[in-house]
C-alpha cells in the first residue's frame, strides 16, 4: 500500500479515531511532451534566476528559495518552509467534525477531490466501524476542515452503500468541497437566457427520450478517446505511416422543427435493446393528428419517393 496523503484524527464530540488519508483517483496518461527547439530539435530546459525580469540574474539553487510576500511595493517577508510548517492549525492533525448533512443537500459543482480514508491500525478500526455503519444508516455525510497543500480545505466524508458487505465497502471517502465564495454567481449566466414557453408534446416527447436513454451508470464504460487518438498519432509519426484524420460525420436527416426532431429521435430507437415505447393515451393520438406530426425523411429517401413518382 502506498504512502498515506494525510494522516490524523476525525473527532466527533468525545469520540476520536485516527485515519489515513489515500487519494481515490490516479492519472492514467500514457501521453507525455517536452519542450523541444523547433530549429534544433533539442529539448528546453528551465531554470530558475534572480532578477525582476530574469535577463541579468544568476541561477539559483531550489535549497536557496524561499516563499516571499510582497506587502509593499518592491518590499518582501520572507517565509520559510518551516515557518510554515510550525503554524497554529489545529485541523493539521485532526478533521474536527462540526456538523452532519443529508446528502442530497451538497450540490455536485461543490465536489472537488476524492479520497479514501481507512483506520490508522487494527485498534482503531471498531470506533471507524461504529462510524461508517452510522452514516450509511442514516444517509448522512460528515462535514470539517482539514489543513494540507497550503490551504485549508472543507471536507465531507461520507460511507458507500452497498446491498451486501464487501471489501470496496469496508471503507469511507472524504470529499474536499470548494467554499461558497469560490464558486461563480449563476445569475451572471443564466440571467441573460430567454424565457421561454414550453409545448405539452414537445416535453413528452423529450421525457420519453429521456426515457430510452436512461440505463444504470457503469463508469467502466467511458473511456478517454482523446488520449487514445493523441496516441494513435504519436505511433504514426514514429512509424512515419500516414496521420490519422478526423472522420466526416455522416449527414443526419434533413430536420424541419423541433417537434420533427424529437419525435425522430424517439423513433429511431425502436430497434435497439431494451427500447419498450409507451403506450399513447386517446388525447395524446388525437392530439399528435391534430398537429399532423410525421417522421422526417431523408434526402435519400425522398430522392427514391420522386423516383417512384416519375416512373
Amino acid at each position: 500500500m502506498p504512502r498515506p496523503f494525510w494522516s490524523g484524527q476525525i473527532q466527533i464530540s468525545l469520540v476520536s479515531f485516527g485515519v489515513n488519508l489515500f487519494p481515490a483517483v490516479d492519472a492514467k496518461s500514457e501521453i507525455h511532451f517536452h519542450q523541444l527547439s523547433r530549429k534544433t530539435g533539442e529539448r528546453i530546459h528551465h531554470q530558475n534566476v534572480s532578477g525582476d525580469d530574469g535577463s541579468e540574474g544568476s541561477p539559483v539553487d531550489n535549497d536557496d528559495i524561499v516563499k516571499g510576500y510582497e506587502y509593499r511595493k518592491g518590499e518582501y517577508v520572507t517565509i520559510e518552509p518551516s515557518e510554515i510548517e510550525n503554524l497554529r492549525i489545529p485541523s493539521r492533525r485532526t478533521l474536527a467534525i462540526s456538523q452532519f448533512v443529508d446528502l442530497g443537500e451538497l450540490n455536485p459543482e461543490l465536489f472537488e477531490k476524492p479520497y479514501f480514508v481507512v483506520p490508522n491500525g487494527d485498534n482503531q478500526t471498531e470506533a471507524f466501524t461504529v462510524i461508517r455503519h452510522a452514516l450509511q444508516s442514516t444517509k448522512k455525510a460528515a462535514l470539517g476542515k482539514i489543513a494540507f497543500g497550503g490551504r485549508e480545505h472543507l471536507v465531507a466524508i461520507s460511507a458507500p452503500h452497498e446491498a451486501k458487505e464487501s471489501p470496496a465497502s469496508r471503507g469511507m471517502i472524504a470529499y474536499t468541497l470548494r467554499y461558497a465564495e469560490e464558486l461563480r454567481d449563476p445569475a451572471e449566466y443564466f440571467s441573460d437566457i430567454k424565457k421561454t414557453a414550453v409545448d405539452s408534446d414537445q416535453l413528452a416527447l423529450a421525457k420519453q427520450l429521456i426515457q430510452r436513454k436512461t440505463a444504470k451508470f457503469a463508469p467502466e464504460k467511458f473511456h478517454d478517446e482523446y488520449e487514445a487518438a493523441l496516441k494513435e498519432l504519436v505511433e504514426a509519426k514514429v512509424n512515419n505511416a500516414p496521420l490519422p484524420k478526423e472522420e466526416s460525420s455522416r449527414r443526419s436527416a434533413k430536420v424541419i422543427n423541433l417537434m420533427d426532431a424529437l419525435r425522430k429521435s424517439v423513433t429511431s430507437g425502436a430497434n435497439e435493446p431494451g427500447y419498450a415505447p409507451e403506450a399513447k393515451s386517446a388525447k395524446e393520438k388525437a392530439a399528435a393528428s391534430k398537429k399532423g406530426l410525421r417522421l422526417v425523411k431523408s434526402n435519400a429517401r425522398s430522392a427514391r419517393s420522386r423516383t417512384r413518382k416519375s416512373a
